[in-house]
């Protein structure tokens, strides 16, 4: 009898817990270490985007301290953030924790300068698919947005305005998945011609990247497009979508 009331007491209360406690709760790690250039945004990006994952049901923690791919709480997460992060900001140790991290199956996503990071790094090239070169002022520009299938991409129209630091890349990694070409014609000196991709993914044998080379400026993280677009990349880098 106690336990058919038991049972009973669980399947009606059990539709009223919060999602959190159904589901495992994801996390996802911020990391903002820089050796280069610092992006005067860093601060105001990660408090939106920890607000935007969290309205998603995803926990962000921030860090900058590079001993945290060695300690064994990252296995805690499911995927890791570079935004803005520049120059050398691994050593080997930690290198070959993040690369293990990776592999396992986790998901990584860059933002902005993650492509101005580890230059001296063969896996990371391959990781992050391109490096930047270079860049104009910042300008508004025409935004091709070749495949709107993707998660990050679903929200925009064919065509998306937008203002921004342009990165021209170089050692573009053959065969990534394009999501969003930029128009050199409706900008001042950008350097790649027709072919210049801003936003792409890649799908390894067991784990995602994806990267956006918007999220420069600090009103970027105010436009509802790009804040629906990288939330649209991590939840794909972390197969919720």
């Amino acid at each position: 009898m106690k336990s058919l009331v038991y049972i009973l007491l669980i399947t009606f209360f059990l539709p009223l817990l919060p999602s959190s406690a159904k589901a495992q709760q994801k996390k996802v790690l911020i990391f903002t270490k820089t050796t280069g250039f610092r992006h005067d945004n860093i601060p105001k990006g990660v408090a939106v985007m920890k607000k935007l994952f969290a309205e998603a049901n995803i926990t962000a923690s921030h860090t900058e301290d590079a001993n945290v791919f060695l300690a064994d709480s990252l296995a805690n997460f499911h995927a890791v953030i570079f935004f803005s992060t520049t120059g050398t900001i691994l050593d080997d140790a930690q290198k070959a924790a993040f690369q293990k991290f990776i592999e396992s199956g986790k998901g990584f996503m860059g933002i902005h300068a993650a492509a101005d990071t580890e230059y001296e790094w063969p896996w990371y090239a391959q990781l992050v698919g391109a490096y930047f070169a270079s860049h104009p002022p910042v300008q508004e520009a025409k935004i091709d947005v070749v495949n709107r299938m993707h998660p990050a991409t679903k929200h925009l129209q064919k065509i998306w305005m937008h203002r921004d630091e342009w990165y021209d890349f170089k050692d573009v990694k053959p065969g990534i998945n394009v999501l969003m070409l930029l128009d050199e014609t409706s900008y001042k000196n950008g350097r790649m011609g027709k072919f210049h991709p801003i936003a792409w993914f890649q799908e390894f044998k067991n784990y995602r990247m994806f990267y956006t080379g918007l999220g420069h400026t600090k009103e970027s993280f105010d436009e509802a497009n790009f804040q629906k677009h990288i939330l649209g990349g991590l939840k794909y880098v972390m197969k919720l979508q």
